[in-house]
């Protein structure tokens, strides 16, 4: 009590202080903020375990009721102390000491606006409380922020270029749909000129050794813009961005229309050492919470998908029937029936597949395009989702023939309008007892927080370019070895498929070979983070599999109560420990061209025996057992393109 003490005081005085640079108290010992508005302009910067790993970067906004983004002056900074106790839809437990930081600024006209901060050892989140200015405006736009992410020089990146609106395949872009790139410098331009997609992941070099920072944001919703990154400027770094006037085919605009008064989604920023924080990411969960109550209790599992590999051929009521049996056989939860059901099957029969489904403990879940305005996607059903009038004819039909999920793809950008409708979506979707799947869509913002039916979005360059492609198929393991570093550590990701066809064909023979192993995909069902899985096993695999794969596959939970970030390198390798219920599991997958030898600790294993799922270069996929020295430790070997599975027996 008396260091607390001690600190509170130290706050009170920073408080007082006349000064225009203030440095506030360490969290943790470990993160210290600095504010400032030198020369009228608001700004902060990040100093962690001594080391400045974000240099000043700009805060504020400019509005059409007011200028904050220069001939700012800072108040009295009023301080909070917060426990952060949070548990995350997947069963995911956190518990953090958290300080948030009131920081008032005044423009030069008078009107007022606070930025809160809330810092904990490894995060520092901030968003912007905007006081109604008098009487009246009692509404107003946001045209722009000038809040930026500035590292020091030799930095690296790894990030997903934003790409241009109503481009790509039936102008269904931006998808958050691009190639994460690795260690690129921050002075390259972005592939398409647009900036980044968020989150951003950087490298700061530190002495001999490296600090990580993860950007992004949470908390957007219906009453704001989705935002990125800017390209890198060698003043300001990377500033935040509004989505483009194109977006939505030039539909809505690119501002944020805002009642007053208002407070933004947060900007979140974690940092680490090691990449041990960035995977073990729980910021901002404590700012966020559901904004309607679950309609009934989510069930969490896997579902099993004919179209990765069959394609559209395959939507036809005898070959989903095949995939119902599957997800029976292997006591997964749920099947989806992906694009053009409703002419290729017809909803009558969609009606009897999903008695069928009932039948055979299984429930189905159906895809839908947003459709609307957005794009040129020509699959069906269209115009169910776009309208409240058409959602609640559609979902009332779901719900009365047992439909429990829907996977709504092809959205038109972030604009404030298509943030309504995801929101609309979901809530909508809560009424009547229906999980939520986004595909061709943003990246989620902490929306596991805020719906309790959301599920989980693509966002990503997923499984089904492993089919459509080769070079996709022979890039699949740098790309899961990048997303638990960056897309997943920010929210659950629908990736699509633990592939296990060694060919992308139905006959298993033809097409381009999968590249990586057996126990790589069986691996990464684990790595990869989402509350329903698809585990995207073919019929033919239970004649081909081995058993001991059967076997796994029946029972590999998709909850977890504790995660927890072993070893790794975004795009080469990762080893992650995940526990579910009384069991833990070590998952790791290698994307480097030599096979890695790494020593595992996991101290609750001591002088146990455990499980080791594991590639042999010679025999291929093996099951065998692995003795844990009496400190925890073993040695395991991860094959190029392989990857191990470690859990009690």
């Amino acid at each position: 009590m008396k260091r607390l003490s001690a600190f509170a005081a130290m706050l009170l005085f920073v408080g007082t202080m006349m000064a225009e640079t203030r440095t506030l108290p360490a969290v943790g010992n470990k993160t210290e903020l600095t504010i400032s508005d030198d020369g009228g302009l608001a700004t902060y910067s990040v100093t962690y375990e001594g080391v400045q790993v974000m240099t000043p970067s700009r805060l504020g906004f400019e509005a059409n009721f007011g200028d904050f983004t220069k001939g700012l002056k800072i108040g009295n900074i009023k301080t909070q102390f917060r426990d952060m106790s949070v548990r995350k839809p997947d069963g995911t437990k956190k518990s953090e000491a958290a300080v948030r930081y009131t920081v008032p600024f005044t423009n030069a006209k008078g009107q007022q606006m606070s930025v809160i901060f809330q810092v904990t050892a490894n995060s520092v989140a901030y968003c912007y409380e905007i006081p109604r200015p008098g009487e009246n405006p009692k509404c107003g736009i946001i045209r722009r922020e000038v809040s930026s992410f500035n590292f020091p020089e030799n930095s690296s990146t790894f990030l997903c270029p934003q790409i241009g609106p109503m481009t790509g395949w039936e102008r269904t872009k931006p998808s958050y749909e691009e190639d994460y790139k690795a260690d690129a410098p921050m002075t390259e331009r972005s592939r398409f000129g647009q900036g980044y997609t968020f989150p951003c992941l950087f490298r700061v070099p530190v002495n001999n050794n490296n600090a990580w920072v993860l950007v992004s944001e949470i908390g957007v919703d219906g009453s704001y813009v989705g935002s990125h990154l800017s390209d890198y400027n060698a003043e300001t770094g990377y500033t935040i961005a509004f989505p483009q006037a194109g977006e939505n085919n030039g539909n809505g605009t690119p501002f944020a229309g805002i009642p007053l008064p208002y407070t933004t989604p947060w900007r979140t920023i974690v940092i680490g050492s090691s990449l041990k924080p960035i995977v073990e990411n729980h910021v901002g969960l404590g700012l966020l919470s559901y904004k309607y109550n679950a309609s009934q209790q989510y069930k969490p599992g896997r579902y099993t998908w004919s179209w990765l590999v069959w394609q559209d051929e395959s939507i036809n009521y005898n070959d989903q029937v095949q995939f119902i049996d599957l997800a029976a056989k292997m006591g997964f939860e749920y099947c989806l029936v992906d694009n053009w059901w409703d002419e290729r099957i017809g909803r009558n029969k969609i009606e009897e597949l999903s008695e069928y489904a009932q039948s055979k403990g299984v429930n189905l879940m159906l895809w839908y395009n947003s459709n609307g305005y957005e794009n040129d996607a020509p699959q069906t059903p269209r115009d169910c989702m776009s309208t409240a009038i058409a959602r609640d004819k559609e979902m009332s039909w779901l719900q009365k023939i047992g439909v429990k999920g829907i996977k709504v793809d092809f959205f038109g950008g972030d604009k404030q309008c298509t943030m309504q409708l995801y929101e609309d979506i979901l809530f909508d979707a809560n009424r009547y007892g229906l999980q939520v799947i986004f595909h061709g869509c943003t990246m989620p913002r902490g929306w596991e927080m805020m719906y309790p039916n959301y599920v989980a979005s693509e966002a990503v360059l997923a499984s089904e370019n492993v089919f459509f492609s080769e070079d996709h198929a022979k890039s699949e393991a740098f790309e899961l070895c990048m997303h638990p570093f960056i897309r997943n550590a920010m929210g659950p990701m629908d990736w699509g498929g633990t592939i296990m066809n060694k060919y992308l064909s139905r006959d298993n023979k033809s097409r381009h070979r999968r590249y990586t192993t057996d126990i790589f995909e069986m691996a990464a069902a684990i790595t990869t983070q989402t509350r329903v899985q698809c585990i995207a096993m073919q019929p033919n695999n239970l004649e081909e599999l081995p058993q001991f794969e059967l076997d796994f596959l029946k029972q590999v939970p998709t909850t977890w109560n504790e995660t927890r970030f072993i070893d790794g390198y975004p795009g080469k390798y990762v080893v992650i420990a995940r526990r579910h219920e009384a069991n833990w599991y070590v998952a790791g997958l290698n994307a480097e061209l030599q096979a890695k030898t790494l020593t595992i600790q996991m101290t609750e294993w001591a002088g146990k025996t455990v499980d080791y799922y594991v590639d042999d270069a010679k025999k291929g996929p093996q099951l065998r057992q692995l003795k844990f020295d009496k400190e925890g430790k073993a040695k395991v070997v991860i094959q190029p393109n392989g990857g191990i599975i470690l859990k009690t027996t």
